[in-house]
């Protein structure tokens, strides 16, 4: 409940109350104009609206294919298409379906039902906690498997739902997300609790590590929602030709990618999930689990998953006050109302909007029992919620210790990640690396952009200038230019902005160079300053439109050099950068991209990417998180592609931070603390080092 609430906070100011209340028209397609000027404001942050326009442009021509559907075989093909598209961007499901090792741990006897305690393995000794709900009568039931959203004690929440469908005739499932309830990936037992802080947090470690691999996290919430679908398949009370599935926010995601890829399922209602990115691409953004990898580049939106399963029956859930607004969610039933009408089963799909803000209210929960009951009932049975008891989390615990992680030889999500890694590993050489990066853009084209002076101050010895430019086309980053009042070209160095750069800036720049400091793009308010996250949704946006923050950070940086190299008092030939700990990849990127870096300073950078790989949690990894790239080269091989240019590595560290002994070609400082930085006293020694 902690983490719906602050999810909540976040977003409160992102969908006003009026734009909420609106409903649209029987066209999302003909009155999408109409929605862009009365419910959604254009974004105020320069940068996102930059990806935004992208963004807008691949929806339309994804709604363009959609219009020209018509037949059951155009239909068909399109399904096909979609299926293997999201497939390959996830990276396909894991590769073992061994066995479930399900078993029993315990039960409560409640009035009318019973609660079993359930215990399997979705992978090899990745252990997955649930809470099956059955009717205490003998017999065969319909089955249908609960999501839950993001709340920390996960399986729980939906009791209420689960119990109530149990008393009406079904056998209900209720399993723990990764990162929830029993199943936390960063437990720590001297906390007795998280060190990622909650769920989320721990969703956007493994996020940026499948990243790192381009892979989709949602491959392992699927497959373990699908194995909870084996095992309801396995039971003797259970009748499999009646399954269904049921979520509601981040459970009503996994609902609709388990119903879009699972065919046993006969009837699905996500909630408060379905969002056409429309809206969603400059609003709220979903956790890494709850999306996939190049999606609007790749002609994708939420109408997709439920179309793919069509004719099977469909049911739309949203709320009036969520951010996951009604209007957009409005927008894809009627999309998939027009390709349910193909195949003449308009009837299997529906949208439901209840009262109050995120979640399922009682009117959500009473329609969910009556397409249930429709359809894996025959329509036979009371749809009204009945007054149950509600057990607490620690009732409802699976294990001794409520905690997954004590099981002998259980398995961390990290570790099927890493695993993952191992598997594809393939070194690539310095050619691959190179063309690599021109792939990425890094590398510039043309002349030096424009550059325009918002204002000059004076400072001894020199002048001060806060600019702008245009690194992309539509797309302008600031900087300080720092000049020297000596004649003649100077040497230059390119500072890439950070806690301390102003102070080395002023330093270097009184002895007489050109210095630029710049601040490459950012989208400052996707920034939800989390703990040890760093700028995820900016990252994940730019994925989306089949573009990669790091890499149009690191072009950033060369259109800098662009700038320096292109002015008459400086000498092209005696460029230098430096940038501080994950921007000092950046930087590694463009130097490895652009020759006229000629010697580079990295201060307490990471020392590598497979190391991410070998742990739960990192610090700022979204930052460095370039998809694929980790697969056939590390930062050594940046390092080696610059050839014999140098480069000054001082404390490199960890990826929480930590400065760590990585061998002798990097520098180490005497004293660690307060002066570890590029202004302190002591770097006189590596500053002399960085500039002869």
């Amino acid at each position: 409940m902690k983490a719906t609430i602050l999810a909540l906070l976040w977003v409160i100011f992102l969908f006003p109350q009026s734009i909420l209340a609106q409903r649209l028209t029987e066209n999302p397609l003909e009155h999408w104009h109409t929605l862009n000027a009365a419910q959604r404001e254009p974004p105020s942050d320069p940068f996102l609206a930059w990806m935004d326009g992208f963004a807008q442009q691949q929806l339309q021509k994804r709604e363009d294919a959609i219009a020209a559907i018509h037949t059951v075989a155009e239909a068909e093909r399109r399904k096909q298409y979609v299926r293997a598209k999201l497939l390959e961007l996830m990276g396909g499901f894991p590769n073992s379906a061994g066995p479930l090792n399900a078993r029993i741990t315990g039960e409560i006897a409640a009035q009318g039902y019973t609660i079993e305690k359930l215990l399997f393995e979705s992978l090899p000794d990745f252990y997955v906690t649930a809470n099956v709900y059955r009717p205490n009568s003998p017999g065969r039931y319909p089955a249908i498997l609960v999501q839950a959203g993001h709340t920390q004690e996960g399986k729980p929440e939906d009791q209420r739902l689960a119990a109530n469908l149990a008393l009406k005739g079904f056998v209900v499932l209720a399993f723990d997300p990764i990162g929830q309830g029993e199943r936390e990936q960063t437990y720590a037992p001297q906390l007795d609790g998280e060190l990622a802080g909650w769920n989320t947090n721990e969703h956007l470690q493994a996020g940026a590590q499948s990243m790192l691999l381009d892979e989709g996290l949602a491959r392992y919430f699927i497959w373990d929602a699908k194995r909870a679908l084996d095992y309801l398949e396995s039971r003797a009370d259970v009748d499999a030709s009646r399954l269904g599935a049921v979520g509601c926010s981040g459970g009503g995601a996994l609902t609709t990618f388990i119903g879009a890829f699972d065919g046993r399922l006969k009837a699905v209602a996500p909630a408060c999930f379905t969002q056409t990115y429309r809206l969603l691409f400059a609003g709220m953004d979903p956790d890494p689990e709850m999306t996939f990898p190049h999606l609007l580049v790749s002609g994708l939106d939420h109408a997709d998953f439920a179309e793919m399963a069509a004719p099977t029956p469909w049911l739309f859930l949203a709320t009036e006050h969520d951010y996951f607004t009604p209007p957009g969610a409005e927008m894809v039933y009627q999309e998939a109302q027009r390709f349910y009408r193909i195949y003449g089963a308009e009837d299997k799909v529906r949208f439901f909007v209840g009262h109050g803000p995120h979640g399922m209210p009682l009117e959500t929960r009473e329609v969910v029992y009556e397409w249930m009951t429709r359809f894996l009932k025959d329509g036979q049975g009371d749809t009204h919620e009945q007054p149950v008891h509600l057990y607490s989390n620690l009732d409802l615990l699976v294990t001794k210790t409520g905690h997954v992680v004590d099981i002998p030889g259980s398995r961390k999500l990290y570790q099927l990640i890493l695993d993952d890694y191992r598997a594809k590993h393939r070194p690539g050489t310095t050619a691959e690396l190179l063309a690599m990066l021109e792939r990425l853009g890094i590398p510039s084209a043309g002349p030096a952009p424009e550059v325009k002076v918002i204002d000059e101050s004076t400072v001894p010895g020199g002048k001060v200038q806060r600019i702008r430019f245009e690194t992309e086309p539509g797309l302008e980053i600031g900087g300080k230019l720092y000049i020297p009042n000596s004649e003649g070209r100077k040497p230059a160095v390119l500072l890439v902005a950070g806690s301390s750069t102003g102070a080395l800036a002023q330093k270097l720049s009184s002895s007489g160079r050109v210095v630029l400091e710049i601040e490459p793009r950012d989208s400052p308010s996707a920034n939800d300053h989390r703990p040890f996250i760093g700028d995820w949704w900016t990252n994940e946006r730019a994925d989306w439109i089949g573009r990669n923050l790091v890499a149009m950070r690191a072009h950033d940086i060369v259109r800098g050099v662009d700038i320096l190299a292109a002015r008459r008092d400086v000498d092209p030939t005696s460029i230098r950068a430096a940038a501080e700990g994950v921007k000092g990849i950046w930087l590694l990127l463009a130097a490895a991209a652009d020759s006229r870096i000629r010697k580079v300073w990295l201060d307490r950078t990471p020392y590598n990417l497979q190391s991410a790989l070998e742990r739960s949690m990192n610090t700022y990894l979204f930052e460095a998180a370039l998809p694929g790239f980790v697969l056939h080269w590390d930062l050594e091989n940046l390092v080696t592609a610059m050839g014999s240019r140098t480069v000054l590595w001082t404390d490199p560290t960890n990826w929480m931070g930590q400065v760590i002994n990585a061998g002798p070609t990097f520098k180490y400082r005497y004293v660690l603390g307060d002066t570890t930085d590029f202004a302190s006293a002591q770097e006189d020694e590596y500053i002399k080092e960085f500039t002869e």
